[in-house]
């Protein structure tokens, strides 16, 4: 069995499940079996973005002892546009 998390967070909430699955499961089934996606409806089942200590995978990648499984949300908005908009106002 491996022994995992799932992550997610919203700006005033972070939620992290512990799990333990069998070898050979995914992103994506550790995503299922954690049931954030019922608890947070607007995280996009058919786009999730995911990620294993902050570097991106397919939900399809298969998952190690100790992973930490991250389910990113949208950016409201863009970095560069926002760096851009704060040097205009100096």
């Amino acid at each position: 069995m491996l022994e995992i998390e799932v992550a997610y967070a919203k700006p005033e909430q972070q939620v992290i499940v512990a799990l333990q699955l069998p070898e050979g499961t995914t992103v994506i089934q550790a995503i299922c079996t954690s049931g954030l996606l019922e608890r947070f409806p607007e995280i996009d089942h058919a786009n999730i973005k995911t990620g294993i200590f902050g570097v991106i995978c397919q939900p399809e990648h298969p998952l190690k002892q100790g992973d930490r499984v991250e389910i990113y949300r949208p950016l409201v908005h863009d970095p560069k546009e926002a760096r851009r908009q704060r040097a205009a106002k100096k």
